[in-house]
């Protein structure tokens, strides 16, 4: 699909009217807007004034080393390993696909301030294989690093970029090769050597400043190769026409990769973020033979520990009476192999 360039502007280049999560300006959720109003973050923010939220620096997760010998000559059907965050190094079908690189300290436009992460990146960009694909879910600092970009484009310039409308642009505007971008809609699909590539709808909002609001679209992203389906959920609340649409269209799929961080409090985060609950009910809902649960573990975002989603998931699979190792939690650094 073709990438538009041009100077900022109040007018959405993309526009269709035809399409439910298309405005005048930028985008929107089919299913209303997110309510995230000034009073309602500074009434979240005030209340966390008086809850015990732990820093970054409280936290001791461990830190797996990655097995360098199973990323450079990888021997499953499908290898994924969790870098950090929603970060992941899926390999399949001798493609290398990173979803929503993050590699430096902080989610943040600041080098200084913003959260912090708990535990650093289980792989630097040195230390990663010739990446064919990156998948970009939407323009929130902590899936879409300027820093990150920069040294991929150094290290990688081969890189062929994945992004919702707007973000291609983005990208452009950072140095990387239009060539080398390609923005998809909702539902739009792409050919890579013998994948397809889809774009798909998923419930959240984009903003880099304050002047940006849903400018930029989100969405989630199936790779689909000749043998194997992934399906990477960047981050999204919770609605079940998205993803039994996903499901009906696309599945079953051998791995999926769902956010299961971030949730607290609920009246404030359940439009934007799924709780372990809800993460498993997409489980379902898009026919996942395999799950990973990521968005977690990595920045202080909200209000609940970062101990309590791996506890909740857990929790939500006995519920459900769904076999652990179904949907599963790896440590930072840790890999998953699917034969």
């Amino acid at each position: 699909m073709a990438v538009a360039v041009s100077s900022c502007t109040d007018k959405n280049l993309y526009y269709n009217p035809d399409k439910a999560h298309h405005t005048p300006t930028g985008f929107q959720n089919i299913n209303g807007k997110l309510e995230n109003s000034f009073s309602r973050v500074a009434q979240w923010k005030w209340q966390a004034l008086f809850k015990e939220i732990r820093n970054a620096d409280a936290y001791d997760f461990p830190l797996l080393a990655p097995d360098q010998k199973k990323i450079r000559d990888p021997q499953a059907g499908i290898q994924a390993t969790w870098i950090g965050q929603a970060t992941l190094l899926v390999q399949m079908e001798g493609l290398n696909i990173l979803t929503d690189p993050h590699f430096t300290e902080r989610a943040s436009p600041f080098s200084w301030m913003g959260p912090k992460r708990t535990v650093r990146p289980a792989l630097s960009v040195e230390q990663l294989p010739k990446i064919d694909l990156v998948l970009i879910s939407h323009d929130h600092y902590d899936h879409l690093d300027r820093e990150t970009i920069h040294l991929l484009l150094e290290k990688q310039p081969q890189i062929q970029y994945y992004a919702p409308l707007g973000i291609g642009r983005w990208l452009i505007q950072e140095g990387v090769s239009a060539k080398n971008v390609a923005e998809l809609d909702w539902w739009d699909e792409a050919a890579f050597q013998n994948m397809k590539v889809v774009a798909t709808p998923l419930q959240h909002w984009g903003r880099r400043s304050p002047l940006d609001t849903n400018v930029r679209l989100w969405s989630g992203w199936i790779v689909a190769g000749e043998s194997h389906r992934f399906v990477f959920i960047g981050d999204t609340g919770y609605d079940k026409s998205h993803f039994a649409e996903i499901g009906r269209r696309y599945g079953p799929f051998d791995l999926a990769a769902i956010p299961i961080g971030a949730y607290e409090p609920r009246w404030f985060m359940k439009d934007q973020h799924v709780n372990p609950e809800e993460a498993v009910l997409i489980h379902g809902d898009i026919q996942s033979k395999l799950s990973i649960g990521i968005h977690w573990g990595t920045f202080v975002l909200t209000d609940e520990d970062l101990t309590q989603p791996p506890k909740d998931l857990a929790a939500a699979l006995d519920e459900k009476k769904i076999p652990h190792d179904a949907f599963q939690i790896l440590t930072h650094g840790g890999m998953l192999e699917i034969p």
